[in-house]
């Protein structure tokens, strides 16, 4: 594994916080010894290695806080940066702490890589002689998902056996598994600019990023990366960076395609509420379907975790008093209001310090209502936002700034906001649906004689509503001429479709004074979702997914929220912030989004250890890779490369794509790959998606899979 980065991460080692109790963290540094199988640490106060375990004693790494030690002892907000080593036998878990999420992924990822390929040798190695027969190679080949005919793996075999005696063995093993990670795109782009005696001088990584990754680099830049990334000490002393060197700075965040600056908040959030994307949930409480599946405090808390800022609560009367939150006539189980508000509370600001809309589809009688107002009081404290900021009416919405972390409350309401700052009003019966049902009454009026058609509210909870009261919408002229600013509607996603299809700019206007909440249709009972992207392109803010369902249009989702720090805000570009705006994404005519000479060029190199998706043995990749363009319609485009056979260990591509991009502001990538099937739809492996404005020119796009491996494209 000579040149594997994961690899040399190891052997280079690193501080790590190891955690024993909440009192009991101390600083350890870690390194994987030469031999490749003994892990060692060195105390600070000491100064000494000890050996600490060999790595064919790990059972498993498991990141984040998923060791009871780690749930007990350290807080939900280092989640990313906690992973524990589980060892076989009754030997106690390691916890431990890295300074950074990157840092924890990455010795995770390390871990899990040279776990996985001794954990393959040892299957291979039949007869455990620590030596490979032809046949035992050829497992071995199959276990790490790449197929080969007899004649190659002879000839590679026969290339190995340096000794003759019809086994691999010690260092032949070695040089097969140099063959077979050789990476010969790597060999071709290092050697192009390895001008100085074979390796790379600081001027020659300058040209490289210049040229290459189009940066506005500096020699100064070039020194800071050899002496950061460098791993051999010698080479480093004459600032030369070896291929290795090069091969670990492509795999750390700065050779990344992600923009590393975006991942921290990086835009103006004192903006009004209403001026950005907010990333949000529909019936957040299910965990499966709309119809039969549990409904769970769990679902709000991933949500949430996922940088989720407006969650739905369908409110409705419940036993002893207490209102529950379920899916309203279908089998869902039942969950309590009080529990759900508790849950919403401890996970509402892990992720995320912005404000989190609690969007209520309130069923519950005037009696039950007082208890949801009187729990949320309680629970949520004066964190809930139950009067305008300010000391008198205001004309427009508070920043995410100005609401960090606040509760807002999304509901019907008995009076106009006006009723805070003047003589309070007469509260009564408002005639309402809850706002679902109002949406929805001409296709299910028979359902609404047998539910009843109005709903009376309590004014304890009515009073809670402050920015976000809601209305039926009869109109944008109707909205502009008799609406205020915190008046907002809902749109199942057909009504919401057609408006952005035919009236895009009028909905843009209407977005940029208030908001507007987007839903799935009622039809979408296994919980399936709607593409979000038409309703971004007309300034939609509030567009509603079924967090729970991984599927193209939630992948776009989170790759539309990855950016400024996941804080489930995202400002819209100032065209949509403008009442006198033309932008319209359908017939896109000239002005400030419109990019004459757009280009968005994407070479796919190649990609390494790809995990199998089909779990039966014979199985192996067929991989291919796709990339698509999500934006406005003239935007939209997918490419893909041809597959590749029986080969998910290290394919290789080199195919070169091209796209159009005309309002880059409104674009995401999206990186797909697949295992080929010429019978059925292909198997899904893994993807990665990204605003077009946070991608870095000539990087490594890093797609994380679900299994014990990490595949990698070059773009």
């Amino acid at each position: 594994m000579e040149g594997d980065t994961d690899l040399q991460f190891l052997l280079v080692g690193g501080d790590l916080l190891k955690v024993r109790s909440s009192s009991w963290k101390k600083t350890r540094f870690y390194k994987l010894q030469e031999d490749c199988q003994t892990m060692w640490h060195e105390s600070k106060k000491t100064f000494k290695f000890k050996q600490t375990f060999s790595i064919k004693d790990i059972s498993a790494v498991r990141a984040g806080r998923q060791s009871e030690g780690l749930r007990k002892n350290t807080e939900e907000p280092v989640e990313g940066r906690c992973f524990s080593i589980i060892f076989k036998g009754r030997r106690k878990n390691l916890d431990l702490m890295a300074s950074s999420e990157e840092e924890a992924k990455q010795w995770v990822t390390s871990l899990e890589k040279i776990i996985w390929i001794f954990n393959c040798l040892r299957k291979a190695d039949k007869n455990s002689d620590n030596k490979l027969s032809l046949k035992e190679l050829k497992d071995f080949l199959h276990q790490i998902n790449i197929e080969v005919d007899d004649q190659y793996a002879e000839k590679l075999f026969q290339e190995c056996d340096q000794s003759k005696c019809g086994h691999l063995a010690g260092d032949e093993i070695e040089h097969f598994y140099s063959l077979l990670t050789h990476r010969q795109e790597i060999d071709t782009i290092y050697g192009e600019y390895a001008k100085t005696m074979g390796f790379m001088s600081a001027e020659n990584l300058l040209e490289f990023l210049i040229k290459e990754q189009r940066e506005e680099a500096t020699l100064a830049d070039a020194h800071r990366l050899i002496n950061k990334y460098e791993l051999d000490d010698k080479a480093k002393e004459k600032q030369l960076m070896t291929q290795d060197g090069f091969l670990m700075y492509l795999h750390m965040p700065e050779g990344l395609v992600l923009n590393p600056t975006h991942k921290a908040v990086h835009q103006d959030m004192s903006q009004p509420l209403n001026h950005y994307f907010i990333s949000s949930s529909h019936n957040t409480y299910l965990m499966e379907d709309q119809l039969k599946g549990p409904s769970s405090t769990e679902a709000y808390a991933r949500a949430l975790i996922k940088g989720c800022r407006c969650v739905e609560l369908d409110c409705w009367d419940g036993s002893d008093g207490e209102p529950v939150i379920y899916h309203g006539y279908t089998l869902t189980s039942k969950i309590l209001f009080k529990d759900t508000i508790k849950a919403i509370k401890e996970y509402a600001f892990k992720t995320s310090d912005y404000p989190v809309i609690l969007s209520l589809e309130n069923h519950c009688s005037v009696e039950q209502q007082r208890v949801m107002a009187q729990h949320m009081s309680s629970i949520l404290g004066s964190a809930l936002l139950t009067s305008p900021l300010g000391d008198q009416m205001p004309t427009g919405f508070p920043s995410p700034e100005e609401l960090k972390e606040r509760f807002l409350v999304k509901g019907k309401r008995l009076t106009k906001l006006e009723a805070c700052f003047g003589p309070e009003e007469t509260a009564g019966d408002d005639g309402s649906l809850t706002e679902e049902e109002e949406d929805d009454k001409e296709e299910e009026e028979e359902e609404k004689k047998k539910e009843g058609k109005k709903l009376k509210l309590a004014k304890e909870l009515s009073d809670m509503v402050i920015y976000c009261k809601s209305v039926h919408f009869n109109g944008f002229q109707d909205a502009k001429d008799n609406l205020g600013f915190y008046e907002m509607s809902s749109f199942k996603e057909r009504k919401a479709m057609a408006l952005a299809e035919e009236s895009a700019n009028s909905y843009i206007h209407h977005n940029v004074d208030k908001l507007s909440r987007i839903y799935p249709a009622g039809t979408r009972t296994d919980s399936s979702n709607y593409n979000p992207v038409p309703l971004w392109n007309a300034g939609c803010q509030i567009v509603s997914l079924n967090f729970q369902t991984s599927c193209n249009d939630m992948d776009v989702n989170q790759g539309r929220f990855l950016t400024n720090g996941k804080t489930g805000y995202v400002l819209k570009p100032a065209y949509m912030r403008d009442l006198g705006s033309e932008f319209d994404p359908i017939t896109l005519t000239a002005g400030p989004w419109l990019h004459r000479f757009p280009l968005c060029h994407s070479q796919i190199i190649s990609a390494q250890q790809l995990p199998k998706v089909n779990q039966k043995k014979t199985s192996i990749v067929d991989a291919l890779v796709k990339v698509e363009i999500h934006g406005v319609p003239a935007d939209t485009a997918d490419k893909e490369t041809p597959y590749i056979g029986n080969n998910g260990f290290n394919p290789m591509w080199n195919e070169n794509f091209k796209f159009d991009v005309y309002v880059p502001e409104l674009a995401l990538v999206r990186f797909v790959v697949e295992d080929h099937d010429s019978v059925t739809d292909n198997d899904f492996v893994g993807q990665f998606t990204v605003p077009f404005t946070s991608l870095q020119m000539g990087k490594l796009v890093v797609i994380p899979f679900t299994s014990l491996q990490m595949g990698t494209l070059i773009s």
